[in-house]
């Protein structure tokens, strides 16, 4: 029986099913703390040890249980806390609901302690964002703010007083605030698109001769549907990093990544082919896609303001990617033709062959591709990864090899650090049965790693691979490679992720030397519990991109002439690598 308005809010979360909160107590929420400790048979509280880490699992907890995720914030200080991993659940389009507390109701506005009017800091991250008013309140905001989170695939924000948290539930209710008007339950439309855009769409697929296929993380759920219409249309998949998971990497209809962590023949598919589908997915980076006037583009797309947002689309399909595909595929025709297919097939049988060369290599210092490639013999079909940001973004995407029904994520859009220890959390209290891997870096573990104590405390299996360089080597490349000047202020402070596993209660390995990277890797996920491994790596390995550009190539030059200290290791690196051009 609800006594308070803290009791409504958290029942009301109940009715909607949410079953885990994500949270770092504070004064400020001490209500709906008391509330979750009277009702931890019904939802279960995570606490975290910082409030973006909060933010960053709920959002992981979305990505990968397709569900809302929940987190919850003391005043002040732990509401601006969030807003890193909230951007990032933005950024991505996940369902996220943040609840904050606030101070005295009397004294917001007065310059009392932690007053941070968090509506108006969140009101571009939040597309639903309100202030709880009282026990007649705080279900209607409930509901709009679950409702929206879910339909819009966005954000939503509560901020609730201290004192109002502690207020009776059977407060006073305005005359036209009808008691059980706002019902707990959301019917999402599933929209098609008219017959006849549908028709348009299928002759102009139908009409190429070299199709491609760009398949996002709307996909996820249309993995069959994506495969039916590459066999029919004899049409590349090229996977943005978010739909890494759409096609198994070794699927002989997938040309693997595209971008600056993604393949030389992904690249060359979208240079060649004169029709494309965007199948959900809303790549960023401009200089990727074909040449606007190149291909004939087919776009589909749950929201219609992102139909034509990265390139120039002639048909426009709203809905979601297993209906509309269902829908178009009766219309496809079956392509004879299957040269431009099989040429990208060859491509890729080459890229592999090179990716198998590099990820193999038994040189010191270690490469951080071969603890990568390594991975791959200890992954179970189901196992879900979380990249973190970095050059190991790199080294997940190109080699860790995706398979069943393995899932992967990363901070795709907003491209944060610090993610990957705590979409780890999430995924493992969403899926406690399925093994959860981190790959991270130095960096970004740096950053929330007091969340080992977190996988510590609720003996979450997570295997955690930490690749070590001692340094920030994405910006440090991006500064060499983009900019054609030396490194400066990338450097880290070394330390010795192991000795602070332990320190947390995590077993800890630590590799350098590649021939015993598969058996400390063996040992390690043979660990039943949370398990830490530190892969300390040659910090001169180049994430370079699959496809090197003349500009890059003359920066990189120009950057190794002004004076980089390194400059010999790194052209010896290179040249190693077989990317003569760039020196």
């Amino acid at each position: 029986m609800a006594e308070t308005v803290a009791d409504l809010l958290v029942d009301r979360l109940i009715d909607w099913e949410v079953d885990t909160v994500f949270s770092l107590p504070g004064d400020g929420i001490n209500g709906i703390f008391e509330s979750l400790r009277r009702r931890q048979d019904h939802i279960k509280l995570i606490q975290v040890r910082h409030e973006e880490a909060a933010a960053f699992a709920a959002c992981g907890y979305a990505k990968f249980s397709r569900r809302l995720g929940v987190c919850l914030a003391t005043s002040g200080p732990g509401g601006l806390h969030l807003l890193n991993g909230l951007y990032d659940a933005k950024c991505d389009g996940q369902p996220v609901l943040a609840i904050t507390g606030h101070t005295f109701h009397d004294l917001i506005g007065t310059h009392y302690q932690q007053d941070v009017d968090l509506v108006k800091v969140f009101s571009d991250v939040a597309a639903y964002n309100e202030r709880v008013m009282g026990p007649a309140h705080v279900c209607n905001v409930v509901d709009e703010a679950v409702k929206t989170a879910i339909a819009r695939r966005t954000v939503t924000h509560i901020t609730i007083p201290k004192d109002i948290q502690d207020w009776s539930a059977d407060g006073h209710r305005s005359k036209a605030n009808i008691p059980m008007h706002s019902g707990d339950l959301y019917s999402e439309a599933l929209p098609l698109p008219p017959t006849a855009t549908l028709r348009h769409a299928a002759e102009m697929l139908n009409a190429g001769s070299r199709v491609a296929i760009l398949a996002g993380r709307g996909c996820l759920t249309a993995r069959k549907e994506i495969l039916a219409v590459a066999e029919t249309l004899a049409a590349p998949i090229v996977k943005p990093l978010l739909g890494k998971a759409v096609v198994s990497d070794d699927h002989p209809y997938t040309t693997g990544g595209i971008g600056l962590l993604g393949t030389a023949p992904s690249q060359e598919v979208l240079e060649e082919c004169d029709t494309l589908l965007i199948a959900g997915s809303s790549f960023p980076y401009l200089e990727f896609y074909p040449k606007p006037g190149q291909a004939k583009a087919v776009q589909i797309d749950l929201d219609p303001s992102r139909i034509g947002l990265r390139y120039p689309a002639d048909v426009g399909l709203v809905g979601h990617c297993w209906d509309v595909l269902r829908a178009l595929m009766p219309l496809l025709k079956q392509k004879t033709d299957r040269a431009f297919l099989s040429k990208a097939q060859e491509r890729m049988r080459h890229w592999n062959e090179l990716m198998e060369i590099r990820g193999t290599r038994n040189d010191l210092p270690l490469k951080p591709q071969v603890v990568a490639r390594a991975l791959n013999e200890y992954l179970e079909h189901d196992a879900i990864i979380c990249s973190d940001t970095g050059t190991v973004t790199t080294w997940a995407a190109r080699h860790i090899q995706i398979r069943g029904d393995m899932e992967f994520s990363v901070s795709g859009t907003l491209a944060t650090m610090a993610n990957g220890l705590a979409y780890s959390i999430g995924a493992a209290v969403a899926f406690p049965g399925r093994q959860v891997v981190c790959f991270t870096g130095d960096g970004g573990l740096t950053m929330l790693m007091g969340e080992l104590a977190t996988i510590a405390k609720y003996r979450l299996p997570v295997k955690v691979i930490v690749i070590k360089n001692n340094v920030l080597g994405m910006i440090k490349w991006e500064q060499l490679a983009f900019e054609g000047n030396p490194q400066y202020g990338v450097q880290l402070q070394p330390i010795d992720f192991v000795a602070v596993a332990r320190a947390c209660g995590i077993a800890g390995f630590t590799v350098e030397d590649p021939a015993l990277v598969r058996a400390v890797l063996g040992e390690a996920f043979h660990h039943a519990g949370p398990v830490l491994v530190e892969a300390t790596v040659d910090p001169n390995e180049p994430p370079l991109p699959g496809k090197i550009t003349t500009d890059q190539a003359w920066q990189f030059a120009k950057a190794l002439a002004k004076g980089q200290k390194d400059r010999w290791d790194i052209i010896k690196t290179v040249v190693e690598n077989k990317i003569r051009e760039v020196v």
